[in-house]
């Protein structure tokens, strides 16, 4: 029974590499207006809405939401486009951490384009909310770290999508607000955000948040554990994401996506279920170089150079 649910973790949390077969139609489906190279980082632009800049060296995959003039709302095209550049990051053999950000700081994400949405009929309506939640577990069981970057509002399935990351900064200005307020709007949220904000906060709080369609700042979302860290100043969640971003990169990437799937996985489980997940996860790494090759630089008294083997 635990080597099948280790299994299905590694399924779910898997970026084993793939034929060229398989890989070359998700390349090709992700369609580029503009390439160009700054500081070693390749930036891709498609349709204006989305942004993919690979920080190579790093090994960071920043993806910025670009639609900042329609509050980056969440339509099709801005939804089908951040579903290809996940599947690139999915099959990736050199990112190790992805920052999610928008390139406003006035907001981050208002959630699901309203205007687009009452255009729909009840079956568009029910398809869309399916491929939104699809799209944000597909953050969500990224094989590694991801880190929400929130400047400006975070609302409804803005928050939600914030939700999916492994881990939020929050930018603390007056444009900072979170909040679920779907029920004001007589629905409820339908993208994950009634289970991952209770498993972020703990039931009652997100009970509170959910029913009274209260938006909070980012030194309360701080003070309930919604948001890792609250950051003063203008631009400096950036920094910080980025920061925290380059302080993960450096450890072992085989050993980041075991933890993501001993932490994320045994979550959902009783403890001694989850202890033996972990100790399925440990084993993955024994056999690894990179183990041997941090062993040897601590003996060495150097840095390690992981390679993901």
């Amino acid at each position: 029974m635990p080597n099948i649910m280790l299994r299905e973790c590694l399924s779910r949390l898997s970026s084993n590499p793939i034929k060229s077969s398989v890989v070359r139609p998700l390349f090709q489906s992700f369609s580029v207006n503009k390439v160009y190279f700054n500081s070693g980082a390749q930036t891709e632009q498609t349709s204006e809405e989305l942004v993919y800049e690979d920080l190579k060296d790093e090994g960071i995959v920043v993806l910025t939401l670009n639609r900042a003039r329609y509050k980056n709302a969440l339509g099709k095209v801005l939804l089908s486009q951040l579903a290809d550049a996940l599947d690139r990051v999915r099959f990736s053999q050199n990112t190790r951490v992805v920052i999610l950000k928008s390139s406003s700081t006035d907001i981050f994400c208002a959630g699901a384009d309203l205007k687009e949405r009452s255009q729909m009929t009840q079956q568009e309506t029910a398809s869309f909310v399916h491929l939104l939640r699809k799209t944000f577990s597909d953050v969500e069981t990224l094989p590694v770290p991801t880190i929400a970057c929130i400047s400006g509002a975070a609302l409804g399935g803005g928050l939600e999508l914030a939700l999916a990351c492994d881990l939020r900064v929050a930018e603390n200005t007056p444009k900072t607000v979170l909040g679920l307020p779907e029920t004001a709007l007589a629905i409820i949220p339908g993208a994950g955000g009634t289970q991952r904000l209770a498993r972020a906060i703990g039931v009652p709080r997100a009970k509170e948040l959910t029913y009274t369609a209260k938006r909070i700042d980012a030194k309360e979302a701080e003070r309930i554990g919604l948001v890792n860290e609250a950051v003063d100043g203008e631009g400096k969640a950036y920094e910080r994401s980025m920061a925290l971003a380059r302080q993960i990169s450096v450890n072992g990437p085989v050993a980041l996506r075991m933890a993501k799937i001993a932490i994320q996985e045994g979550m959902q489980m009783d403890r001694n279920s989850g202890m033996i997940l972990e100790q399925q996860c440990y084993a993955q790494v024994i056999p690894t170089k990179d183990r041997l090759e941090g062993l040897l630089a601590f003996k060495e008294k150097r840095k390690p150079v992981y390679k993901g083997e």
